[in-house]
């Protein structure tokens, strides 16, 4: 935004005075460096990723020293903007190391080679600006000539023209090398305010006044920035113009119309049920968008609007909604579309506390004149009609329908004057109809062993057959498993993988956050881990918790505060995310033979584990693994002869990454000890 002169008069007090600033000409970001020095900028803006700290190969090139200054950067004489101009001081840390053959022997290296001590130094400098609701990183390569490089002195600095900024925000700064070597620099400046523009709090309430010439022409922008916190009315009341007209001022809402704004609003926004009848939509912002009750069959159909009979209704940010329901089900979501008729959310709000999805044939009684009434059965195809000769499943089965939903064995979910809805199970019919096949099952075996006892000798084979089919239909319905983990360091990221790869040659459908990180990014971890956990559990599956102590450290914080601070961990981190899930789990009891715990040996003690995850079984790794791999086969599946077998085929594919982790190439054993404070690196100095 153009900063005009009366705004730039205005910053140094009430006196107008002009600010006396350098002038750039030209849109161009641009470099310069000491003499000497050479310095080039990348053309296009980085990702802001510092990185580990690594250690300094040399002599390294390292920032000092932050310094700033207010210049103009001027598209044409009278158009402006304010810009932030930064200088990095840079210096020569660290050390060349003796080599070992000169040591070892007490000569020189060859003196046709270059000594790389008497070689130029180069580093890749970033910098970090942050001012709301702005956020850039840009890249400068440096280079210093090998006269200039004395151990412990300054070499000069890197000049970046320029960070575009506003009057009397608040600009942060971070300046590393890549890789980084050191702690990154940081500056925090408060630009110049307006006097003429005073801004307070009363509680809740926010005054703003204005104190300007009635001949002073001006413009001004109000941003409002609510990241966190329930959101709070906004009112405002006219007591500075009076109500004849006045010059125009104008309402700007540059998101308004962007299509990836209003995508990441909806990623942003959540369903939360209250009571049976009540829920409400979570959001930043408010959304114009409608929303309806619709049934979700199992085995992945679409969710099915029940629109008629029941209507669509408004939606409002954070009011409380309801739904003339007389009783919950699983299958029952809620259906939330915005203006344009697009669906943006979906999800089953009586799933959690209801439990996963039923087999449940969903009817709509239609209501009219003289006591006249019509059943349907709702299905993928449309609502079928009952009694009806049709092919379909709720067809065939209509007459025994019917009489359940006369006899009283259907749930009423809404009832009124028009219409109702009955949900009918149907477990006992599909039991009904597998005794069936079971029976002729069972008869087809008894023959196929009568055939067998007669032909003998091709009785072995027969049997290698029909086990060989036994096997591969088990791996075929592989319980899911859901492996939640702290990213404490990449060694140990390695470790988790291998264990993944491990479990995954078993009958066994593992999900880990290190293969879906492009999800993990579009929906954020949160999110992410609440729709894994849900299909997992609702499949019957398992959740792994493996901790380490990192993830005891998180669990710890979370029981003591019920919040997790900030930590050095990444985005990708689910461990950290997943603990407002997890935790209600086990404080309320459902977490016994949904969950399993594991560690590693000689990195995690089972006594380490907060006392509330040891409500589950917990075991170590590898020497525990048979009554891990055990643990997690189905609840009601036999005890497999080979699960020794399966464990040594998990065993020797885990080794080497655990002999890699706690035995690093090149390097001694790293001795970690066996509690909260063990892992890569303790103890060494780092």
């Amino acid at each position: 935004m153009p900063v005009p002169w009366f705004l730039l008069s205005l910053a140094l007090g009430r006196s107008p005075v002009v600010l006396s600033l350098e002038r750039l000409v030209g849109p161009q970001d641009a470099t310069h460096c000491s003499p000497g020095l050479s310095c080039r900028l990348w053309d296009s803006d980085i990702l802001c990723l510092p990185g580990d700290i690594v250690p300094a190969p040399g002599p390294v090139l390292a920032p000092t020293h932050l310094q700033t200054e207010l210049v103009l950067r001027c598209q044409k004489e009278t158009d402006c903007d304010l810009c932030l101009r930064v200088a990095v001081h840079l210096a020569v840390h660290g050390h060349w190391e003796e080599p070992e053959d000169e040591e070892k022997f007490g000569g020189a290296a060859d003196s046709g080679v270059e000594e790389p001590r008497n070689a130029s130094l180069q580093a890749q400098v970033v910098l970090s600006f942050q001012a709301y609701p702005t956020a850039r990183c840009v890249l400068l390569e440096v280079q210093v000539p090998a006269a200039l490089v004395q151990f412990g002195q300054s070499v000069g600095s890197v000049v970046y023209d320029c960070f575009e900024a506003a009057l009397g925000s608040e600009v942060r700064i971070w300046s590393y090398t890549q890789p980084r070597y050191e702690k990154e620099l940081n500056h925090t400046q408060q630009l110049p305010a307006l006097p003429w523009l005073n801004v307070s709090a009363d509680g809740d309430n926010v005054h703003l006044v204005l104190n300007v010439s009635e001949e002073q022409h001006f413009g001004l922008s109000l941003y409002w920035n609510q990241v966190q916190g329930p959101p709070k009315p906004r009112w405002h009341k006219n007591l500075v113009w009076p109500l004849e007209p006045d010059s125009v001022r104008t309402n700007i809402c540059p998101f308004r119309e962007d299509p990836r704004a209003h995508q990441n609003l909806w990623q942003a926004a959540r369903l939360q049920l209250l009571t049976l009848q009540s829920w409400l939509l979570d959001a930043p912002c408010s959304l114009p968008a409608e929303a309806a009750l619709c049934w979700r069959a199992p085995g992945g159909d679409p969710c099915q609007p029940l629109v008629p009979p029941l209507s669509w209704e408004n939606v409002t940010v954070d009011k409380v909604l309801e739904f003339p329901l007389l009783k919950g089900h699983p299958n029952l979501c809620v259906q939330q579309v915005n203006s344009s008729e697009k669906l943006q959310l979906q999800e089953c709000l009586w799933a959690d506390s209801l439990g996963p999805l039923k087999d449940d044939v969903l009817l709509l009684e239609t209501r009219g004149p003289q006591d006249n009434r019509s059943l349907c059965a709702l299905e993928p195809s449309g609502c079928t009609s009952l009694p009806s000769k049709a092919s379909t499943r709720a067809a065939r089965l209509g007459e025994y329908l019917l009489q359940d939903l006369q006899s009283g064995q259907c749930l009423q979910l809404w009832d009124d004057d028009l219409g109702a809805l009955w949900a009918c199970p149907m477990d006992k019919y599909i039991h009904k109809r597998w005794a069936l096949v079971w029976l002729a099952c069972l008869l087809f075996a008894a023959a196929l062993s009568l055939i067998l006892l007669l032909k003998k000798d091709h009785a072995k084979g027969w049997l290698r057959l029909l086990k060989q089919d036994v096997r591969s239909g088990a791996a075929a319905r592989g319980r899911a498993a859901l492996l939640l983990y702290s990213a404490d360091d990449s060694g140990f990221e390695r470790l988790v993988g291998a264990l993944a790869s491990a479990l995954c040659q078993l009958p066994l459908r593992v999900a880990v956050d290190l293969w879906s990180r492009r999800e993990l990014s579009a929906q954020g971890p949160v999110a992410w881990f609440h729709a894994q956990r849900r299909q997992t559990l609702q499949e019957g599956g398992v959740v792994v918790l493996l901790f380490s102590p990192g993830a005891v450290a998180l669990c710890s914080e979370w029981l003591q505060d019920g919040v997790s601070g900030p930590g050095a961990h990444g985005p990708h981190d689910a461990f950290r995310a997943s603990l407002s899930c997890v935790l209600p789990d086990f404080l309320q009891g459902r977490a016994p033979g949904s969950y399993v715990g594991a560690c590693f040996d000689r990195l995690l003690h089972p006594d380490a584990v907060p006392a509330l995850f040891r409500t589950v079984p917990v075991f170590t790794l590898p020497s525990q693994l048979p009554d891990f791999l055990g643990a997690l086969q189905q609840p009601r599946a036999p005890r497999s002869g080979r699960l020794q077998e399966r464990a040594e085929q998990v065993s020797r594919a885990l080794q080497p990454a655990l002999d890699s982790y706690f035995h690093p190439p090149g390097t001694p054993a790293p001795g970690r000890g066996v509690g909260p404070g063990a892992g890569p690196g303790a103890g060494d100095g780092t």
